[in-house]
């Protein structure tokens, strides 16, 4: 009994001594919400961002929700978990899901040709146009850069857009890198749309948000301004953070046009990390679900370190970028929009999951510099100073412009005035791809208008004029050359409204 007694006796001095010991050690992995908001103030004060929305999931359960700042800096409103804004590009996967439930229900397969479904599409390059597949317009590799400025601020309907996609240069083969592309995702979701009978708008709300639970998200920001919270976007002009208008951007919506809050984005990122197993949300089949957070193209280092430090072996799914974060599987992608800038990303095998939201647009690196900060922590990593690593490459970047600004200047002829007479160069002029580009009298000079974007034109020399800044994100600068015909009249001008390939050529309309 006395032996008994002397065992029982150590066994609760031996579970005294432990307990504390195993309080330490939970509270040594608890996270340190306390960090994470000293982080976040730190680096949104030193970015001058008004406000920003930051949601964390973690095993399956929010773990965090909170605003920080203004969503209206004039009446000093603040960011709420539920404060509407754009998400940008993060509308990408919701229109590859659309298309993984297509697949599912054998109305879709990812390799046949897409002319197999939209007999009407057609590229410059007739080989891409032909072999084109459905996994091929979401995973940026058809050869087409950018060529934004046919839908940025344009007033085209989605349709013509679309259409007009046949006449833009390829820049490389079909198939040969990677590189960034909304149209190739407009175009999916037009095959979206003809494979359902129903608009990429309706389907986003009744087959992917009503089915999450994501009741304040809306598939374009036409309506935004009604809601009873939402976030003015903001950019900076001149070291000043002023006001801007909320850009409209449905025409391109199955590529960046979703309005939400990180306490709804939350939900499709946990949606996410489910992997297709849930028994609620969307009806998507875990084959479909790998398809999209699986390698498929070498990005290199458009999302490499100098972007994001510590994410390596950077690849692109379908509509999601796939990589490792300081040896954790990762999958991640961010948007952008006038105002507006996100980060959307989730670690599969560690269960956890950020969004931020912010409405400060241009240049703005906070969101992804707020996500991997919060990773460090929540992991137990020694954390990175973002903020200068950041400071390094904006540095860096500043003089990279200033010596591309220096070598235009290099080439300028002084001393020499326009070959016409200022009412020669005005009118209309018209490309296939990019629709019509006038050229009109403004006081003294010339100004240049694609249908909402103008911006004045300066002499550069004889009869080259270059482009004011018109203050828009996506950028419509460089050099217009006009050209005479044998009569000695203006009939075409060249733009580089995409860097990329060789000048757009506009022809004058009689």
């Amino acid at each position: 009994m006395r032996r008994l007694l002397r065992a029982l006796t150590g066994l609760v001095l031996t579970l005294l001594a432990i307990q504390p010991a195993l309080a330490q050690k939970k509270a040594a992995n608890a996270p340190d919400l306390r960090a994470i908001d000293q982080v976040v103030t730190s680096i949104m004060k030193d970015w001058q961002v008004p406000g920003l929305a930051l949601g964390i999931v973690k095993d399956g359960k929010v773990l965090y929700l909170k605003g920080y700042g203004y969503r209206d800096v004039e009446k000093q409103v603040p960011v709420t978990p539920r404060t509407l804004m754009a998400i940008g590009s993060n509308s990408k996967s919701f229109t590859v899901t659309l298309m993984g439930m297509l697949v599912d229900q054998k109305k879709l397969d990812w390799d046949t040709p897409v002319r197999k479904y939209l007999t009407d599409f057609t590229l410059y390059d007739q080989y891409a146009g032909e072999h084109m597949t459905p996994r091929d317009l979401v995973r940026h590799n058809s050869g087409l850069p950018r060529h934004d400025l046919t839908w940025y601020g344009r007033k085209a309907t989605r349709q013509e857009i679309y259409q007009r996609i046949r006449y833009l240069e390829p820049n490389v083969s079909f198939r040969e890198k990677w590189q960034y592309n909304n149209l190739m995702f407009l175009t999916a979701g037009v095959l979206v749309e003809k494979i359902w009978g129903r608009s990429w708008e309706d389907l986003v709300k009744t087959e992917l948000f009503s089915p999450l639970g994501m009741s304040r998200s809306l598939p374009g920001a036409t309506g935004m301004a009604q809601s009873d919270d939402f976030a003015w976007p903001y950019e900076k002009r001149n070291g000043a953070v002023v006001k801007v208008p909320i850009r409209i951007i449905d025409q391109v919506g199955p590529a960046g046009s979703i309005v939400s809050s990180v306490e709804d984005m939350v939900k499709y990122i946990q949606f996410r990390m489910d992997h297709g197993a849930s028994t609620t949300g969307p009806k998507i089949s875990i084959a479909a679900e790998d398809q999209m957070q699986s390698p498929q193209m070498v990005v290199g280092s458009t999302f490499g370190p100098a972007i994001w430090p510590g994410f390596e072996n950077n690849t692109y799914g379908l509509g999601l970028n796939v990589a490792t974060y300081r040896g954790h599987q990762a999958v991640a992608h961010g948007g952008g929009i006038d105002g507006f800038i996100s980060q959307m990303s989730w670690l599969p095998k560690d269960q956890i999951g950020i969004m931020v939201l912010t409405n400060l647009g241009g240049d703005n690196p906070v969101p992804a510099m707020v996500v991997q900060s919060v990773y460090d922590r929540l992991l137990g990593l020694d954390p990175i100073d973002y903020i200068a690593v950041q400071h390094a490459k904006d540095a860096q970047n500043a003089k990279e412009a200033a010596e591309a600004r220096q070598a235009v200047k290099a080439v300028q002829v002084q001393g020499t005035s326009p070959g016409h007479a200022l009412a020669a160069y005005a009118g209309t002029y018209e490309h296939a791809g990019y629709g019509r580009l006038i050229i009109r009298q403004a006081g003294s000079g010339l100004e240049a208008a694609l249908d909402d974007i103008v911006a004045p034109l300066h002499h550069f020399h004889y009869d080259v004029f270059e482009i004011g800044d018109p203050g828009n994100i996506v950028p419509l600068s460089g050099l217009i050359a006009f050209s005479t015909n044998i009569k000695g009249e203006v009939d075409q001008l060249t733009v580089p409204l995409e860097p990329s390939v060789n000048p757009i050529v506009f022809q004058r309309v009689p």
